[in-house]
C-alpha cells in the first residue's frame, strides 16, 4: 500500500506569488489536458478545490508557481503541491463506507465536529487518499462511495449522468401513497426545483412510517426537505444505494473495496 499523501486544505486563499508562467512540455501523448483535471484524476482533490489550489499559489512546476488552471498538460512530471511530488494517476479504485450518524463528510471541522476521515484513519490506516463521492449530513448514515479518482468523482455526481441514488427515511406524520407518487413529476419548494422522486411508502406504525426515495439529483438536503415540506419529520434517514453499489453486507463504520472489474463495468455505462 503506497504512503499516505498530505492532506490539502482547499479553503487556505493565501496570495499567490508573483512567478513567471511556465509551458506546457509538449510531447507525443496528444494535446494534453488542463492541469486541474490531471490533478483530480491523481486523488489531489476536486477540480473545484484544486483551482483554489492554484489561486492560492500551492501548485507548481519545477519549482515555478502555476498560476491558472487553464494550464495544459501532458504529464505531472515535475508538478508539486505544497512542495510535495505529485505521482501519475493510479487506476481508478472505489470503496463503500457505511457513514455511522454523527460524523461530517469533511476533512476537518474548525468547531471539533468528528469527520469521516478522522474515523477512517482508524478502521483503514493503510489506505490511500479518498474522497468522498457526494455528500451524506451530520445526521444521515449509510453509504458513502469514497473514490481516489477526481473525474469519477465528478461523473457520478453531475446530475447529467443520471446515477441514482435510494434512501430510506423514517418519517413521523401523516402522508398517502398518491402524495408520494406525485413526487415523480418534480417539485419545487421554495423556489428550488427538485427534478423526480421515486417514493413508496413502505410500512407504517402509527404515526412512524418508513418511506423510500430513489433520485438522481442528490441536492443539499434534498430528502429531508422534500419529507418536511409534506408535512413530515424525518427521525432517521439511510442511503442504501449509489448506482449499482449496495450498503447490504456492510456494518456500520466499516469500509471495503470495490472490485476493479466492478469499477470498469460501471465507468462504462456512464454518459
Amino acid at each position: 500500500m503506497p504512503p499516505r499523501k498530505p492532506k490539502f486544505d482547499p479553503l487556505d486563499d493565501s496570495p499567490s506569488p508573483r512567478a513567471a508562467q511556465p509551458k506546457a512540455r509538449t510531447s507525443t501523448l496528444g494535446e494534453g489536458q488542463r492541469i486541474a483535471k490531471l490533478l483530480a484524476r491523481a486523488g489531489i482533490a476536486s477540480r473545484r478545490e484544486i483551482e483554489r489550489m492554484i489561486e492560492g499559489g500551492r501548485v507548481a512546476r519545477d519549482g515555478v508557481a502555476i498560476t491558472t488552471p487553464a494550464t495544459v498538460l501532458t504529464s505531472l512530471n515535475g508538478i508539486t503541491v505544497d512542495g510535495k511530488p505529485v505521482k501519475e494517476p493510479a487506476p481508478a479504485k472505489l470503496w463503500r463506507f457505511h457513514k455511522p450518524a454523527g460524523l461530517l463528510t469533511a476533512e476537518r471541522d474548525f468547531t471539533g465536529r468528528p469527520t469521516i476521515y478522522e474515523h477512517l484513519a482508524k478502521v483503514a490506516p493503510d489506505a490511500p487518499r479518498m474522497m468522498p463521492v457526494g455528500r451524506l449530513d451530520l445526521n444521515t448514515e449509510g453509504l458513502l462511495l469514497m473514490t481516489n479518482d477526481g473525474e469519477l468523482k465528478r461523473q457520478m455526481e453531475l446530475p447529467a449522468t443520471g446515477v441514482e441514488r435510494t434512501y430510506r427515511a423514517r418519517a413521523f406524520g401523516e402522508v398517502s401513497q398518491a402524495q408520494l407518487e406525485d413526487l415523480i413529476h418534480g417539485i419545487t419548494i421554495e423556489g428550488v426545483r427538485y427534478g423526480k422522486i421515486d417514493a413508496n411508502l413502505e410500512r407504517r406504525t402509527g404515526r412512524n412510517g418508513w418511506i423510500e426515495m430513489t433520485l438522481t439529483e442528490g441536492k443539499n438536503r434534498e430528502v429531508r426537505r422534500v419529507l418536511e415540506h409534506l408535512g413530515l419529520k424525518v427521525s432517521r434517514l439511510i442511503r442504501t444505494r449509489y448506482g449499482p453499489f449496495l450498503l447490504e453486507g456492510l456494518d456500520v463504520g466499516a469500509i471495503d473495496e470495490v472490485r476493479r472489474h466492478d469499477v470498469v463495468a460501471f465507468r462504462k455505462t456512464l454518459k
